[in-house]
């Protein structure tokens, strides 16, 4: 440690007052043996010392503020751009909502993970579900809805078990297709009725999605809402 001159002055509390004094560490000299000279040059000497311990401490902080933000940025799984993309989709959803059916915003959870979209919640209709589908795909950027709302309105289902197999059994068709991207279409079938949303690249990939879909049993009729990749979205 370095030992500092005896002359530089020393901050003593004091009964007199919290803050202290500026005193010589040479208690017996007094103020009035010190030359003039030497007084002014004590004074900006002791504030300067001060300000650079205060100066240090708080580069410190703001050192350890930083360190740790970089951190916070390094682990976490979304980057900024995907974060901020999620969230427009998610903005653009809900003005979607808003516009066509509002009780939509009450009763949809909306979550989005870098461009998938997850509809959770419950609606009194089925075609409230497939109304959410349908608006979630119109969003641009979105690449995957997957609706996971209940409907509450049970009585207006004749048969579920043949809707869900109807659903699986196409899924399953779409998948086997090498020439569909399946993740990008949505299935729900209520009472044997099939709708189909999502975003086709080009009307070939659309069509055979859709015949995939007049295949399957039980199928009464198939209610077409994809888009294509050219068509304009919000």
């Amino acid at each position: 440690m370095v030992k500092m001159p005896s002359y530089l002055p020393q901050m003593i509390l004091t009964d007199e007052s919290q803050h202290g004094t500026l005193r010589t560490p040479n208690s017996e000299i007094e103020d009035k043996k010190m030359p003039a000279t030497r007084k002014a040059l004590l004074i900006p000497t002791a504030i300067f010392l001060s300000l650079l311990s205060i100066g240090l401490s708080g580069c410190a902080t703001a050192v350890m503020g930083v360190g740790t933000a970089a951190v916070a940025a390094s682990t976490t799984e979304k980057g900024l751009s995907t974060s901020f993309g999620d969230a427009a989709i998610h903005t653009k959803l809900t003005e979607q909502f808003i516009k066509s059916d509002f009780s939509l915003v009450t009763a949809v959870d909306i979550s989005v993970n870098d461009g998938a979209v997850l509809l959770t919640g419950k609606v009194k209709t089925p075609e409230e579900k497939v109304l959410a589908t349908k608006l979630a795909w119109k969003v641009r950027d979105v690449r995957e809805v997957v609706n996971e709302l209940q409907v509450t309105d049970t009585l207006s289902i004749k048969d579920v078990a043949k809707d869900l197999a109807a659903s699986a059994t196409l899924r399953g068709k779409l998948i086997a297709d090498e020439k569909i991207s399946s993740l990008n279409f949505s299935i729900d079938v209520v009472n044997g009725t099939i709708y189909l949303s999502g975003v086709a690249a080009n009307s070939d990939e659309m069509n055979s999605v859709v015949g995939h879909a007049r295949e399957v049993r039980f199928t009464k009729q198939v209610v077409n809402y994809i888009i294509l990749q050219t068509d304009k979205r919000l």
